[in-house]
């Protein structure tokens, strides 16, 4: 018999989290009306980082997440491939 962990709280927690992919991030600001500078004003991330992500470049995690905390401030949903592809929607 296995003794409990607490670091075993931990294992595969963030598994329902949609990684967020480039057209994503281009269709959450469409969607909330954000242009890249206002993004980049409004999640501390430049805009040069920005466009770059939005034209598949790869990027830290931390700057991946704190655009998306961003967005999902600013009422976005991540949408994951669930058979009819990736996406966002705005939360009600």
């Amino acid at each position: 018999m296995s003794k409990y962990h607490p670091k075993w709280d931990y294992v595969n927690a963030n598994l329902d989290i949609v990684q967020m992919k480039p057209a994503q991030l281009r269709m959450a600001r469409a969607a909330t009306r954000l242009s890249v500078r206002d993004l980049a004003e409004l999640s501390g991330v430049t805009a040069n980082t920005i466009s770059r992500i939005e034209n598949g470049s790869d990027a830290k995690q931390s700057t991946l997440d704190r655009l998306r905390a961003t967005l999902e401030k600013a009422g976005v949903e991540f949408i994951p491939e669930n058979g009819g592809g990736i996406g966002v929607r705005l939360k009600e």
